[in-house]
């Protein structure tokens, strides 16, 4: 399985970084011997589905795909941008790797929407992990949880495991953020400017401004900014989400409070 998600990544191959955890104590027999993968079909399909769900009163976006008889059920969660629909691909094709054997949640970042549902509030990471930790209960997920989680994701998906030892059994981080190099120099740059207010707005209200310019011109610069190995849904997804006020501030907000846990993991 391990195997299976972490080839499904969008990211080059040679800048994939993962670890996995396993929870092995809460498995019952019966439940291991229905997760074997050695027969799994692969023409498994099923289109996936976007629709808002409200979690602690906070509007989220939630990609799904819902096998008919699911031995487990993956959650994933995003980095930052939480928009979840950059990861239309990867939900359809994890369900399809997995055979249909398995349902598929992908629950986007809070506040990184396309509508500003949350009248421009910010969340930071904790508050973050308190919604998918949230998500979690108030949905009615009977089978047995795989969580994984991309980038900060990968921190997120960690602290749910840890928070929900009777549901999660295992948990995979692609790309995990807070196992990168701490001396990137691209890491500097974007720290000074996340914890310069000055910086964070000129940033802000510049990108915000781009929301101004047409579809197409919106798309010729994203394709320009992010390459052709992009997918046509991911380019769309930078375009209608990334350039609103309010996604933005959060993109920034989260990540300055991600380097400050960094930070913290750091001096331990």
């Amino acid at each position: 399985m391990l195997a299976r998600i972490a080839a499904l990544t969008e990211r080059p191959r040679s800048f994939i970084r993962s670890f996995k955890y396993r929870r092995t104590d809460s498995i019952p027999n019966s439940r291991r011997r229905e997760m074997d993968f050695t027969d799994l079909d692969s023409n498994a399909t099923k289109c996936v589905n976007l629709r808002l769900c409200s979690v602690s009163g906070c509007m989220t976006e939630i990609l799904e795909i819902r096998a008919d008889r699911p031995s487990f059920h993956v959650v994933f969660v995003p980095g930052n941008p939480g928009v979840i629909t950059f990861y239309k691909e990867f939900v359809e094709s994890l369900f399809k790797s997995l055979g249909g054997m398995a349902s598929v949640s992908a629950v986007g970042a809070s506040g990184h929407t396309e509508k500003n549902w949350e009248h421009g509030k910010l969340y930071s990471l904790q508050e973050q992990i308190d919604h998918k930790i949230e998500f979690i209960k108030v949905q009615n997920i009977e089978a047995p949880l795989v969580l994984v989680g991309h980038s900060i994701g990968s921190y997120i998906a960690l602290e749910m495991l840890r928070r929900l030892p009777e549901k999660a059994m295992y948990c995979i981080g692609l790309y995990p953020f807070l196992a990168l190099n701490l001396q990137s120099k691209k890491q500097a740059v974007i720290v000074k400017v996340i914890m310069s207010r000055v910086l964070s707005t000129m940033v802000t209200l510049f990108v915000a401004s781009l929301s101004l310019l047409p579809r197409q011109v919106l798309r010729l610069i994203s394709e320009l900014s992010n390459g052709k190995s992009w997918s046509n849904t991911a380019h769309e997804a930078c375009c209608s989400h990334l350039p609103q006020y309010h996604t933005i501030r959060n993109v920034l907000y989260m990540a300055r409070t991600e380097f400050i846990k960094k930070h913290q993991i750091g001096n331990l």
